[in-house]
């Protein structure tokens, strides 16, 4: 949909909204106060406002917007950010998810609202690249509050180049605080027979198997507890945490205080202004801190590492890696 005809679409939806508000209206109704097509009036009745009958004109039903509950300006806010972490995050198209998103854009007031309806709109142009992954994700949903078995393929990065067949409990679905990314957790009862966590877009032929029921939730699991030590989400599923020492240079201080990195304790602050820091986190099955590397790296030469040395020696060497690239250009 070209820019114009999108935003020509919107102000349609906005208006048909005031409308629908204000009174019953069956679809050629709406369809001559806005001057479109009566199937194009459904639509919006149906798929972008979510009307509800009310009453019948005959054989055509009336349809209308019933007001909601005006939210605060914190709770709008509170709406607001929730649906622009699950815009962003939102690995595919799939038509209830659609759905949901947009009954939540509609409880913001405006401008809120006609930007949030916007923004899901977009998730659509998604089903291109990553129709699969929407699929998937509405399967996963499924077996989790069906307590169904899901069984898929996984190809796990670094492993054999061979996709492992799992048959999973989906415990819980987390989305990382660093890639945006959503995650399964769960206990795996084939391979592994242990708490596992696969990343939704690795997953492949995901199918549910059996009936509704099949497992309970353990009243001890607790995913606080689990991901209490995950930078990202490998959290306890890997081995025993590591505490990782860092020493940031001055002039990223600052940025280190603003806080919002999960585990991270102030050590010491020297005094030529520098920061030392410790780091707890969870490790992958080499007792490798591996999702903490790439934010560490994102700091340059403004970090060093100090422990522990299997983390510290691949620093180096990653960073020696690049810098014989640049003096070979």
């Amino acid at each position: 949909m070209a820019k114009g005809a999108s935003h020509k679409k919107a102000q349609r939806l906005l208006e048909a909204r005031e409308l629908l508000l204000a009174r019953p209206y069956t679809a050629q109704e709406l369809a001559r106060a806005l001057g479109v097509h009566k199937r194009t009036a459904l639509r919006y009745l149906l798929e972008d406002l979510g009307a509800i009958e009310t009453e019948r004109d005959g054989r055509s039903p009336r349809y209308q917007l019933l007001q909601s509950q005006e939210l605060s300006p914190v709770e709008a806010l509170v709406t607001h950010s929730a649906l622009r972490l699950l815009y962003h995050h939102t690995p595919g198209y799939e038509p209830t998810y659609f759905s949901a998103l947009n009954k939540l854009a509609r409880r913001l007031p405006m401008p809120a609202q006609e930007l949030a309806l916007k923004s899901t709109r977009d998730l659509q142009w998604r089903s291109l690249i990553h129709k699969d992954q929407g699929l998937a994700m509405a399967t996963v949903a499924e077996a989790w509050f069906r307590r169904q078995l899901l069984e898929f393929d996984y190809l796990k990065p670094g492993g054999s180049g061979r996709p492992r067949k799992n048959l999973l409990e989906v415990y819980f679905l987390e989305v990382s605080r660093t890639n945006l990314g959503m995650y399964v957790i769960g206990y795996e009862r084939g391979y592994h027979k242990a708490l596992r966590t696969y990343k939704l877009s690795r997953m492949r032929r995901v199918r549910l198997v059996g009936e509704p029921g099949a497992y309970t939730i353990p009243k001890d699991f607790d995913p606080r507890e689990y991901l209490s030590n995950a930078w990202g989400v490998i959290g306890s599923s890997g081995r025993p945490p590591v505490e990782v020492r860092l020493l940031f240079r001055p002039e990223a201080v600052y940025r280190v205080e603003e806080g919002g990195y999960p585990n991270l304790q102030i050590i010491q602050k020297h005094p030529d202004g520098s920061l030392e820091v410790s780091i707890t986190t969870g490790t992958d099955n080499d007792n490798f801190p591996l999702e903490l590397l790439s934010w560490v790296q994102s700091w340059g030469a403004r970090v060093e590492v100090l422990a522990p040395e299997n983390l510290r020696r691949r620093w180096l060497e990653e960073a020696r890696q690049v810098a014989a690239i640049c003096d070979r250009i």
